[in-house]
């Protein structure tokens, strides 16, 4: 848990979603400051999902007008009762508390450093992605470029022809229902679908 002198207490001692925050943005102040993010934190707010299954953790920002990663934005802007803005809208994390619970404390860091890379690319640019730019500043400060799937997904879609894994479902869809009707990118067959036995 994060203590208020910022030290970081037992990762295997969180047990709520508010100890996962505390935890986890104590860790980020630590993070911003070691590997010299450029991020307001006080622009971040935090949350706790107990339903996401797939995402580990993500940066939920508003959407901001011709907004483009690599070109800087000057956030000014009016409002009828304050004045000149210069500070980039305010973003939430959220992370997924199944996540939490399927990674030790290592995964779990770099998870929060790839989210910091996508809250530092909004500031900056009003945009983030998972392009070149997000793939080089994630290296440098060892973080994955795409992170783990922490559950297995209900339903496999693989190739008629090749026998290759092509998608993956987490709940019934169109694509799971009529997957026949659906060619593969490596064969352009049919796909079958597999449901995961429970």
């Amino acid at each position: 848990m994060g203590h208020e002198d910022g030290s970081l207490g037992g990762y295997d001692a969180i047990e709520t979603g508010d100890e996962l925050v505390s935890w986890s943005r104590t860790y980020c102040r630590r993070a911003a400051s070691h590997y010299d993010f450029t991020v307001d934190l006080h622009r971040v707010r935090w949350e706790v999902s107990t339903r996401a299954k797939r995402r580990a953790a993500a940066v939920k920002t508003p959407s901001v007008d011709d907004a483009r990663v690599g070109e800087p934005r000057r956030w000014t802007g009016t409002s009828s009762q304050s004045a000149e803005l210069d500070a980039a809208p305010t973003c939430t994390m959220s992370l997924s508390w199944r996540a939490f619970e399927s990674f030790d404390r290592e995964e779990w860091t770099a998870t929060l450093r790839h989210e910091l890379v996508h809250v530092e690319q909004f500031q900056a640019f009003g945009a983030t992605d998972h392009g070149p730019a997000f793939k080089r500043r994630a290296e440098a400060v060892d973080a994955p470029v795409r992170v783990r799937r922490f559950a297995e997904p209900k339903y496999t879609l693989t190739c008629e022809a090749c026998g290759a894994d092509v998608a993956y479902r987490y709940r019934e869809c169109k694509l799971v229902r009529e997957s026949a009707a659906y060619r593969s990118a490596c064969c352009e067959a049919p796909l079958d679908c597999r449901e995961r036995e429970e």
